[in-house]
Formats: C-alpha cells, structure tokens, sequence
C-alpha cells in the first residue's frame, strides 16, 4: 500500500507545481488492521479524499509532521543488511493525532488532502496519457522469487515462487534495444534495483499483471 501515497507528491507537482512528501504511517495507524501486511490501492487513495493525510518522510527525517516510523531493516539478494526485521511485521503504529516536536505546524493545519480516486483500465495508452497529463500513477504487480534478486535491465519473470501482490509506482516508460518497458519506483531500500531503487518491467502485456490493476488520484487541498 506505501506505493499509493509514495505516488502523490508527483502528482501534486504536476497539478499545482507545490512538491511535498506525503505520510504513510498516518494511513495505516487509522486503520483497523494489527500489522502492515497488503491492502488495497483504491482505498488508500480514497481515505486521501475523505481523511486526508499529513506530510510525512524517512526514518527520523527532520521538517515533516509524521517521519516514517520504522527504522530500515532487512534485504534483498545481495544488498546492504540493514538487520533483521520482525519476524511477523511491523505493528500498526497508534494513531496520534500530533506531529513531532519542532514541527511549525499542527496536525490540522498540515493536512493534505485528495478530490478524487479512480481506476484507469488496462490499457497502455490510457495509462500513459494519465501519467503525462497528472503524474505517476500506482500499479499492482505479481512478485515472483526471481524478482527479490533483481538488479538491472528490463525485468522479464524467468522463474520462482509467487509471493503475491505489491504495490509499486509507475513513473515513465521507454525501450531498450527494442524492448518496451515502464520505468517503476519500488519501496524496498534505496539500494536495490537501478538508480536507488528503481526497476524496468516489460510494458504491454500485462506482465506480472503489472496492468491490471491501476489506480491514481487528485489533491484537493494543500496549504504548504
């Protein structure tokens, strides 16, 4: 679910040319649910609409109201170790409805708001027309073994277990060497994949199911 809200300040900044980070841990902390462990796109991005969200940025990140609140942990193939991470997953962090010391700003005067939430059809051009006109946009994918050890090149699944659904945000696309691709930004530490984080999936056949099931939103309201 992190992608969902990962994908907004980009879409903040082609709509009002204001950029801002916005807070995951004040999605999931309201949420009736024990640990971070899936979720939906589409209501993500429709509590945005009616809750709204406060800014939020890395582990004890300073000038945001709500850092991200679990410390890097864990890794994938041969990345850094950041060190073990629970066992079971990380539990919903309380829900208070305060931002962190030395922020100018109180909860309410920080929020962030959404106007609207939709789901584009699968079809490589109306994705593409929906990133150029408002920005990224967040795509649900099939995570298979072979992923987990990915580190360049254009993605295309060769092997391995399926390990479920994930989301992640789609940001661009192009070719290499005549291979058509999307240009995605996944959330597993700035170590792994290309560029900090960053992967090349094939584009136009629903690879992984990375089509299938794309979601994007709108911002209402920002008074930063």
């Amino acid at each position: 679910m992190l992608p969902t809200l990962i994908s907004l300040p980009a879409v903040t900044s082609v709509a009002t040319g204001k950029e801002f980070r916005m807070i995951y841990v004040s999605l999931f902390s309201t949420l009736s649910i024990p640990r971070c462990n899936g979720g939906w796109t589409l209501r993500a991005f429709e509590y945005l609409r009616l809750e709204g969200v406060v800014t939020g940025g890395r582990y004890k990140e300073k000038g945001v109201c709500k850092p991200y609140a679990f410390y890097p942990c864990g890794r994938h193939a041969n990345q850094k170790y950041y060190g073990e991470c629970p066992l079971y997953g990380w539990p919903t962090p309380v829900c208070r409805k305060v931002c962190q010391r030395q922020y100018k700003k109180t909860w309410t005067q920080d929020k962030i708001w959404g106007s609207t939430a939709y789901q584009i059809a699968m079809d490589e051009k109306l994705i593409k027309k929906e990133i150029m006109t408002n920005g990224p946009v967040v795509a649900s994918m099939r995570v298979f073994t072979d992923f987990y050890s990915y580190n360049g090149g254009v993605y295309v699944y060769t092997g391995g277990d399926d390990q479920g659904g994930h989301a992640v945000k789609i940001i661009g696309w192009g070719k290499e060497r005549g291979t058509p691709y999307w240009l995605v930004a996944n959330s597993w530490n700035t170590d792994w994949g290309e560029n900090g984080g960053y992967f090349r999936i094939l584009r136009g056949s629903n690879h992984c199911e990375i089509e299938q099931n794309v979601v994007a939103g709108r911002i209402r309201r920002y008074q930063g």
